[in-house]
């Protein structure tokens, strides 16, 4: 990857590789802290890659992906209609506090009795998260009266949303789960977007109701969470793997609606990268590794919950520690620092390549013949993962190496 000795490594898993004696990197997948002090400062040689846009937080910011959404659905409906941008309802009801309290207050109150749920714009894990369903509850906050010392530090430094919160979720044996897809983006000029076969669900640990609302091991499916819940077993852990998961509703649901559940997914994804398309500031050095999170409701509807700019690979299992490491791998294939793809490629490893200017179609779709509505989407999320197959037919080995 380095023209001269490496000396060494930074970042997780040691992805970041430097030239000895003049300090400089070829590859940095650094954290969001390291960019935002460091990107402006830096100057990159053509062959170089680091593994953030330098505003990444236009889409993984929870109150600014919501005014990215609301933005890009009043565009469409002004110049494309109602029913398109009917496309984008796939968020909740969203409001930033302090700066839109009053219209929030006005949305509360025209639905009395239900339930709402707060979050600080830029944390993860589920930290400063909680639900209420009176709007006395969010004044005693708003007074520190009922926050944690936590809650009262975190405020004084970032706003906040607050969300309709999903009251109905698809439950698996009574407890709510959310989804973590894997979405890579090598370029938004023209955008260019990548879909990971493999993911997971999440489930909480204790059985869904809204008659206990302050119990986080209910409501948030946070694995930095869930590994706190009393009865958490390390052994099992808290996660499926997004093919049992698939596997299990096209059980009870059939093939032909989760299809129709995964295409709404898949629409999710290029829907969110459109609205931010025309404010990210495209970077041939850069690429991301987006974490969405989606949470499906009783009647298998998904709902996009947050986008995340750096999500979690540390490995709760071993089944998880494999995946994690398969992922990583066939995200450095993508990025390619070694030349060893055409570009004309559909599909790397576990990716698949969804839109490319334009939506992706699969192999055996015939252009001419068909009509638009019989093309099917190149999207396999949930569906077998072969990819170290698929990799050796893929990848020319190296002169004097033989091939992975």
């Amino acid at each position: 990857m380095s023209r001269n000795k490496t000396a060494g490594y930074k970042g997780p898993y040691g992805y970041q590789k430097r030239r000895e004696g003049d300090g400089e990197w070829d590859f940095n997948w650094c954290d969001v802290g390291w960019l935002r002090e460091n990107f402006d400062h830096s100057y990159m040689e053509e062959h170089v890659r680091i593994c953030h846009f330098r505003n990444h937080y236009e889409l993984t910011r929870k109150n600014l992906m919501v005014k990215n959404l609301k933005r890009y659905r009043k565009t469409l409906e002004r110049e494309a209609g109602r029913i398109e941008a009917s496309k984008c309802d796939f968020f909740p009801r969203t409001f930033e506090l302090p700066s839109e309290y009053h219209l929030f207050v006005e949305e509360f109150k025209r639905s009395p009795g239900s339930t709402w749920i707060m979050k600080p714009v830029a944390r993860s894990q589920g930290k400063g998260i909680f639900l209420f369903q009176k709007l006395k509850d969010i004044m005693d906050w708003k007074k520190d009266g009922s926050r944690s010392e936590e809650q009262r530090d975190e405020t004084q430094v970032e706003s906040y949303v607050a969300q309709r919160y999903i009251e109905n979720p698809y439950l698996i044996s009574g407890r709510k789960f959310d989804l973590r897809v894997y979405v890579l983006v090598t370029s938004y000029i023209p955008l260019k977007a990548w879909l990971y076969r493999d993911g997971f669900a999440r489930f909480s640990s204790t059985r869904f109701s809204l008659t206990s609302i302050d119990d986080q091991y209910v409501h948030l499916t946070n694995v930095a969470v869930q590994k706190t819940a009393p009865d958490y077993d390390p052994e099992k852990g808290c996660k499926w793997q997004m093919q049992q998961l698939r596997r299990y509703l096209t059980a009870r649901h059939g093939t032909e609606t989760i299809e129709a559940l995964f295409k709404d997914v898949d629409n999710i994804f290029v829907r969110s990268l459109q609205s931010v398309q025309k404010v990210i500031i495209n970077d041939k050095h850069c690429f991301e590794l987006y974490g969405y999170d989606i949470l499906l409701d009783q009647d298998l509807k998904p709902w996009l919950i947050e986008v995340n700019a750096s999500p979690s690979l540390t490995a709760s299992s071993q089944e998880d520690y494999e995946m994690k490491c398969c992922l990583l791998e066939d995200t450095l294939h993508i990025v390619d620092m070694e030349g060893r793809l055409t570009g004309r490629e559909k599909r790397v490893g576990g990716y698949d390549l969804m839109w490319n200017d334009g939506p992706v179609y699969r192999e055996d779709v015939n252009l001419e013949t068909l009509g638009s509505a019989c093309f099917t989407a190149n999207t396999h999320l949930g569906c077998v993962n072969d990819r170290k197959k698929q990799l050796r037919q893929l990848l020319k080995p190296f002169p004097g190496k033989k091939r992975i």
